[in-house]
């Protein structure tokens, strides 16, 4: 089978360290494991393609300019129909795959124009986050192409429930399929707890909707508990600030991004991990929390969005009221203070993220377009 995946969102280095790169990278390696021969499209690869990519034809898009928000929005618009351009003069290909950006409609089009199937893979809703987080100028025009690229694709594929009801509010008809975030159990290998203070861990981008800052209040509320913030972001600045304020230095570390092939180390050195969300109403897929349950730690996350069906309170994990700070605090004192309890809920956390794999992911991706592939190929270690 030959597929072209694209990913024409500046904000999405497919070679990169962030969730939306190892998503890019995950699904890309399962379909390599199986395989298929790949086309990857794309606004920027963020470095050298990942382990287990090598093999994969890479072509990017030149950079845009950039400029006023109006400016940017023509910008994106012309690289679609580039994009669009540069598609019919590659190689044919039996599938498309698409990661669903603000202005992007290429690969769906492109797709219709073959008569293929086509895959749109939606994270977010991002006209609403574009509108409220950032700055859209033609909020009508964003609409009206979600609109047609939903339509267009033989499955949209949402990572949550809520992703999916805005899909099926713009596009009333476009075929929705639930499809959350999944981890490679294989990466992470599960051992002994680390000597030293104990430490309670976030990964992620560091943004206001992450909640990091309940973690950092959650955490000064307790004696002699260290923090570690694994990740960079627009908040690290002020985050640093309030860590400092609160924690003194000496209690909390942040550590930056990492490589994907490093995070297994991160979460080594924690006891606990932590997704403190501040708000109930999400629409994420917590591609951390995954990670978290791989690594075999005990997990203290906030009652938010799909985070309440992945975790069971009290089996795979502690589940507190968003935004709580106390209630949080309280958890993490609860673990340290039961050794046996982390490792109860680490044990448990294992077992759930082996129900959750990219591999089941893809797998139930393609099937969603009458699409079956063959088994993947072993993992040589």
């Amino acid at each position: 089978m030959r597929v072209a995946y694209v990913c024409a969102d500046p904000g999405v280095p497919v070679f990169g360290t962030k969730g939306s790169s190892i998503h890019v990278q995950e699904v890309l390696r399962q379909l390599a494991r199986r395989g298929v021969e790949l086309t990857l499209w794309c606004a920027r690869t963020g470095g050298k393609p990942a382990a287990g990519l090598e093999g994969v034809e890479v072509r990017c898009l030149p950079p845009r300019a950039g400029g006023l928000p109006a400016q940017r929005e023509e910008q994106q618009r012309s690289a679609d129909l580039e994009l669009g351009a540069r598609l019919r003069e590659g190689p044919l290909v039996d599938l498309v795959y698409e990661r669903y950006s603000l202005w992007g409609t290429a690969g769906m089009r492109h797709a219709s124009l073959l008569g293929v199937p086509g895959l749109l893979e939606v994270n977010a809703p991002l006209v609403e986050e574009q509108a409220r987080h950032r700055q859209l100028v033609d909020r009508d025009g964003a609409l009206t192409r979600a609109g047609a690229v939903f339509r267009l694709a033989r499955s949209v594929l949402c990572v949550s429930e809520p992703v999916a009801s805005w899909v099926r509010e713009v596009a009333p008809g476009a075929r929705t399929v639930v499809l959350p975030n999944g981890v490679d159990p294989a990466r992470f290998t599960p051992g002994p707890e680390p000597a030293g203070p104990f430490t309670v861990g976030f990964v992620g981008t560091l943004k206001p909707w992450h909640g990091v800052d309940v973690l950092v209040r959650a955490v000064a509320l307790l004696d002699e508990v260290r923090l570690r913030v694994i990740g960079d972001g627009p908040e690290r600045e002020a985050l640093e600030r309030l860590a400092v304020r609160l924690l003194g230095a000496h209690r909390a570390d942040f550590v930056g991004a990492v490589h994907p092939g490093q995070l297994p180390a991160e979460l080594a050195r924690l006891h606990v991990a932590a997704a403190p969300y501040p708000v109930a109403d999400t629409y994420f897929s917590p591609l951390k929390v995954f990670e978290y349950l791989a690594a075999g730690l005990p997990v203290v996350a906030s009652r938010s969005g799909q985070l309440s069906q992945v975790l069971t309170d009290g089996v795979d994990g502690l589940l507190t009221p968003a935004g709580d700070v106390v209630a949080l605090a309280d958890a993490i004192a609860g673990l340290r203070s039961e050794p046996g309890l982390r490792v109860r809920l680490g044990r448990a956390a294992r077992q759930t993220a082996q129900r959750h794999t990219w591999e089941a992911v893809v797998d139930a991706s393609l099937a969603s377009a009458g699409l079956p592939l063959r088994p993947p190929a072993p993992v040589v270690v």
